[in-house]
C-alpha cells in the first residue's frame, strides 16, 4: 500500500519544524566519559584524561614521577597515577579544579597524595587564562612523550582494582553540583 501523498507531505513538514526547535537553547556538554581522551566539560575547564596506569617505584621512568612522594605503601596497595590536561573553554581566566576522586563499583573513595612542590609533573591547580591548557605545553608534565598531563597519584587497594571500573570524579571549583566523571583504563 502506498502511502498518501497528503500523509507524506504531512511527516515531512512535521520532522522539517521539529528538528530546529531540537537544537534550540540546548549546548552539547559532556560530563561523563566511558574512556579516557573523552574531554569532560566540568563548569569553564574541559579536562581530558590523558592516560592512567599503576606506578612501580622500582621503575627508572617511575622513579621521576615519584620525586617528593612521601611515604610507603602497604602490600595490599598500588600507586596508581592519572595524567589530566585541562583547557579553559571560557571568555576569562578560570581556576582550575582542585577536587578529585576515585570510585570503584563498591563505592570505596580514594583522594589524591599530596606531591612535593618539587616535583615537575605533579597537578597544581591554578588559574588558568582563556584558551590555555594545564599543564602549559613548555613544563616537564606538558611536553611528555608518552602522556602530556599533570600527576594526580592514588594510593588505591589492590581489591579496588577487581572493581572495576574505576571512576574518576572531576569536580568544577567554579559551577555548584558540576562533576565530570571518566572510567579509568586500568
Amino acid at each position: 500500500m502506498r502511502p498518501r501523498p497528503r500523509h507524506t507531505a504531512a511527516a515531512i513538514a512535521v520532522v522539517a519544524l521539529a528538528l530546529p526547535l531540537g537544537a534550540c537553547g540546548r549546548e552539547k556538554t559532556t560530563t561523563f566519559g566511558a574512556t579516557e581522551g573523552t574531554y569532560l566539560n566540568v563548569g569553564p575547564i574541559a579536562y581530558q584524561v590523558q592516560i592512567s596506569r599503576i606506578l612501580n617505584p622500582q621503575d627508572e621512568e617511575d622513579r621521576n614521577y615519584m620525586q617528593g612522594v612521601q611515604g610507603t605503601i602497604s602490600p595490599d596497595e598500588v600507586w596508581f597515577a592519572i595524567f589530566v590536561r585541562g583547557q579553559n573553554t571560557s571568555g576569562h581566566t578560570q581556576r582550575a579544579s582542585d577536587d578529585f576522586e576515585i570510585t570503584d563499583t563498591l563505592g570505596n573513595l580514594f583522594r589524591p597524595v599530596a606531591i612535593a612542590k618539587t616535583n615537575p609533573f605533579a597537578y597544581r591547580p591554578r588559574p588558568v587564562a582563556h584558551g590555555q591548557v594545564i599543564p602549559s605545553g613548555s613544563s616537564a608534565a606538558g611536553s611528555g612523550v608518552v602522556q602530556q598531563g599533570s600527576m594526580l597519584l592514588f594510593r588505591i587497594k589492590l581489591s579496588s582494582l577487581s572493581n572495576r571500573p574505576l571512576e574518576l570524579h572531576i569536580k568544577s571549583p567554579t559551577v555548584p553540583q558540576k562533576v565530570g566523571t571518566v572510567q579509568l583504563d586500568v
